[in-house]
This record gives C-alpha cells, sequence and structure tokens, in this order.
C-alpha cells in the first residue's frame, strides 16, 4: 500500500525529473517529445521508479533519447536534490513506459475496425 508520503515525494520526484529534461538538459541525443509518465517509490524513499514515455521519429531516434536520459541520470538526480526536502535523495532508476502507446495503437486499431464496419454498412445500403 502506498502512503501518503510516497506519493508526495513521487510526485515532486516526476515534477523535478519532467522539469529537468525539458530544461536543464542539453543533449542532442534527446529528440522528440518526452514524458515522465509516473513514479513509483520504494517505502524507504531511497529508490524511485521513473517511467518515461518517448515520442519520436523512428524507434532508433527514441532509443538515443533514452540513452541520453539515462546517461544524465547523476545531473538529472542532483538537480532533484535541490528540490526534494528529506534526508536522502531518491536514486532514480529509469525504465520506457510503452503502455501510452499500446493503448494509442488499440485505439487506431479500434478507429480502422469501426471504419471498415461504417464502409460495409454503407455498402449494403447502396445495393
Amino acid at each position: 500500500m502506498v502512503t501518503r508520503r510516497q506519493e508526495k515525494v513521487a510526485r515532486v520526484v516526476k515534477e523535478a525529473v519532467s522539469d529537468a529534461i525539458a530544461h536543464h538538459l542539453s543533449d542532442p541525443r534527446i529528440d522528440g517529445f518526452v514524458s515522465v509518465t509516473r513514479v513509483d517509490m520504494a517505502p524507504d524513499l531511497r529508490n524511485a521508479d521513473v517511467y518515461v514515455s518517448i515520442f519520436g521519429k523512428n524507434q532508433a531516434a527514441q532509443n538515443k533519447t533514452f540513452t541520453a536520459i539515462t546517461h544524465a541520470k547523476s545531473r538529472i538526480q542532483s538537480l532533484l536534490a535541490g528540490k526534494v526536502q528529506s534526508k536522502f535523495c531518491p536514486v532514480l532508476h529509469f525504465y520506457r513506459d510503452e503502455k501510452f502507446k499500446q493503448t494509442l495503437e488499440t485505439m487506431e486499431l479500434i478507429d480502422r475496425a469501426a471504419r471498415e464496419f461504417e464502409e460495409r454498412d454503407s455498402d449494403n445500403k447502396d445495393e
């Protein structure tokens, strides 16, 4: 069960990491739209699992962006240390979040099926 303290620290971590990626990293490998989708805090608040969703030109560009973010982990963590008012700054662990992409793909499949159904229905009306 997640405590209020974990939720509060997770919210601060999410905002700080998002801000760091958007405004404080000048790595040319970071390309496209990067979104921090969620942060899971350990019960002792010493570790944070940060899930990022990357929308880029292609898979190779997305991989480069994720590599750049993980490479800048210490820089992001130092920026986070200034915003977290706690005894310890959580150690960040980055993961790619594919759920949003899967949701978009599912919605696209549903739209395609609906269009095909409408086309078949209009063809049947014409006969």
